[in-house]
């Protein structure tokens, strides 16, 4: 399975739902919290473009936030991308 990262922050609502969608899928996943942490906040907007959270990567796919990761679970094309192929949505 290919590797999941998530950037998340502790009180975000959007956060707590990617996580309880990718364990009800049982797709185990790296936590980023970028609390107190502007160094690690900084390079998440680097690479993502955006200042909210979650940010979240499926190997080096950029998949967006939350919105996002449940979309491409509607649609059927997240377990592709988590099996390593397909694309996200940026």
């Amino acid at each position: 399975m290919t590797p999941v990262t998530l950037y998340t922050r502790k009180l975000c609502s959007y956060c707590t739902q990617a996580k309880h969608l990718l364990n009800q899928l049982g797709v185990p996943y790296t936590e980023i919290n970028i609390d107190g942490d502007p160094e690690t906040a900084r390079i998440m907007m680097e690479k993502s473009g955006r200042r909210t959270v979650p940010q979240i990567w499926i190997g080096d796919t950029h998949v967006g936030g939350f919105d996002d990761l449940y979309s491409l679970h509607r649609s059927g094309k997240l377990q592709a991308l988590l099996n390593g192929a397909g694309s996200g949505t940026s």
